[in-house]
């Protein structure tokens, strides 16, 4: 069976990184760029929508398209790009935000072209909710399997859309922090359970560097078992660059790999796999800024890692 093409919608931003180690302006950033360039390495096209400013460089486009992501969806403005401007400190999970300049993504209206909108495995990378709605609205394919991945802002501003936007979803993506903000529960087991009764029928939660937890089932009695649960570790890095995009990294690529499954309706084991898929790409984003390695990397290269990583967590 052939593999299903991808629809990515969410953020195209300009980034701009502070590390301990190192600084680098200019970046490729963005909850969609990372994603739908993960998505590519398993599947192919991968179609991009955002929106970007008069001032977004060329080079960032090219490397997209020449790796398999279309930009028909990408919306040109006569403003100025989505930017970030971030300081990472000696512990990696620590990051200051100096400065989100909105511009172009304050008014956005997401338009998705019709010639991608019955793509059927769609990806709602993090961008508000009112925007994920539209992105949902504007995508055709019946049937189709929806992915999306949030943040602490759209908990904090926009709960009720959020909501919404849950009750859509087939796969919802969160770190840690957020399920226990959204939930209302330091304990990571019951927020996945309390995820799922909002509608999703499988939560991810990451864990950063610890890995990712997977739940499917019926909420009400939720019970751990091989058929509900699965816990994942994340690869052992010896160094970490740059963590920003690792977890829109990780959604790219575990959709990518569930679109070349050529299907759309998943089983718990489908997604298992994909879970594994998405922590070794996301493994290859810490390394260096932005998608300098995410962009380089080959088959064999992710393979091996793949193998390893098998190894590193059988017992």
């Amino acid at each position: 069976m052939s593999s299903h093409p991808v629809i990515v919608g969410g953020t195209i931003a300009i980034d701009n990184v502070i590390t301990p180690q190192a600084e680098a302006k200019e970046l490729l950033g963005g909850s969609a760029s990372y994603a739908a360039l993960a998505a590519a390495y398993f599947t192919k096209p991968v179609h991009l929508v955002g929106i970007i400013g008069h001032d977004y460089p060329q080079r960032h486009l090219d490397m997209l398209a020449a790796n398999g992501v279309t930009l028909e969806g990408v919306e040109r403005s006569p403003g100025e790009s989505f930017t970030w401007t971030g300081e990472y400190h000696a512990n990696m999970n620590d990051r200051t935000t100096h400065r989100v300049g909105l511009n172009v993504l304050e008014n956005w209206q997401v338009k998705v072209p019709a010639a991608i909108a019955t793509t059927s495995i769609v990806v709602l990378a993090n961008m508000s909710p009112d925007n994920q709605l539209q992105m949902l609205a504007g995508c055709t394919a019946s049937p189709r399997f929806v992915i999306a991945d949030t943040m602490d802002l759209w908990i904090n501003i926009a709960n009720e859309r959020l909501h919404d936007v849950l009750r859509e979803l087939d796969l919802f993506v969160i770190n840690e922090g957020e399920a226990r903000e959204f939930t209302g529960t330091s304990n990571l087991i019951l927020a996945g359970q309390r995820l799922l009764e909002k509608g999703p029928r499988f939560v991810i939660i990451k864990l950063g560097e610890f890995g990712a937890m997977l739940f499917t089932g019926e909420a009400k009695g939720w019970q751990v078992s091989p058929q509900t649960f699965f816990r994942s570790a994340a690869f052992p890095l010896h160094e970490v660059a740059d963590p920003t995009g690792a977890g829109d990294t990780f959604l790219g690529a575990l959709a990518g790999y569930l679109a070349s499954l050529g299907k759309t309706a998943f089983t718990f084991e489908d997604i298992r796999q994909a879970v594994i898929k998405g922590s070794i790409l996301a493994s290859f984003t810490c390394e260096e800024f932005s998608t300098r390695k995410l962009q380089a990397i080959s088959p064999a290269e992710i393979q091996e890692r793949e193998d390893l990583f098998k190894v590193l967590t059988a017992w």
